[in-house]
């Protein structure tokens, strides 16, 4: 039962940014596009693709977020010397299994809860701003009805950065924007999901978190964020749970037509 249910996938057809992201990712892992190239301009990138530079731009977005290219100004895009490959695949790699949304999860409650905890002890008040700017910003979103998934992963992203510690930042950009369930540009986000009520629960959870950090408590830090990231677990299940039980009733169905 747990193997069915591992192969169940959301149905949504890619979007045209995602197909440009794996065929400039494959050019790069294949060699055809070396570390420290530039890759070719907005407008090239549109002929080839047949897309719209807003596609391209997005694709570009995904790209950097991932760790795979960076945009230096005046200059263009260019492949990053040294590719956060082993991370940045992941989210790439994950297709639409919601199973894989669950383990990206996991690995984030492993980098993310110590994070805060870490944040709590050492930010100084430019970070906690930064932190705090990210949280009013998914509020004025919210308040706006238009996409916070973004700034739900700048709000992750701050407290990564009040550490101190620059590996959690590179893990966490490695992991990828797109691995906030309440970013639709995430394999994993769908319209059916991402509510407002749903986005409310995020920031409600969001403001714990922010508080333990303010009020320099790390034990209630980490334990705000372990049910932050817990709960995005569970919603997640919930989904496959869901997907699993239609599936076996079309098959109960199939089997008496």
């Amino acid at each position: 039962m747990a193997d069915l249910a591992s192969d169940i996938r959301v149905e949504r057809k890619p979007k045209l940014s995602e197909r440009v992201v794996a065929a400039l990712r494959s050019q790069v892992m294949s060699g055809v596009i070396s570390p420290g190239q530039k890759l070719p301009t907005e407008n090239q990138l549109t002929e080839t693709f047949g897309v719209s530079r807003t596609v391209i731009r997005e694709a570009m977005a995904t790209l950097a977020a991932d760790g795979l290219v960076e945009s230096r100004q005046g200059a263009g895009v260019f492949v990053r010397d040294h590719p956060t490959f082993a991370f940045g695949s992941i989210s790439l790699d994950a297709g639409n299994k919601i199973s894989q949304a669950i383990n990206v999860l996991e690995v984030r409650m492993g980098i993310e809860i110590e994070s805060a905890g870490l944040a709590a002890l050492r930010r100084n008040s430019a970070q906690e701003a930064e932190i705090q700017e990210a949280f009013f910003e998914f509020e004025r979103l919210l308040a706006l009805d238009q996409a916070t998934g973004k700034t739900d992963f700048a709000f992750h992203r701050a407290i990564a950065v009040a550490t101190n510690n620059p590996f959690y930042v590179e893990v966490l950009d490695a992991l990828g924007a797109r691995t906030i369930p309440c970013d639709i540009t995430s394999p994993w986000g769908t319209e059916s999901v991402l509510t407002r009520d749903y986005q409310e629960g995020l920031q409600r959870e969001h403001l714990v978190i922010l508080n333990a950090i303010s009020a320099s408590d790390p034990a209630a830090a980490r334990d705000a964020m372990r049910q932050h990231l817990s709960a995005s677990q569970e919603r997640y299940r919930r989904r496959l749970r869901g997907q699993q039980a239609e599936y076996l009733a079309s098959m109960a169905k199939a089997r008496l037509a």
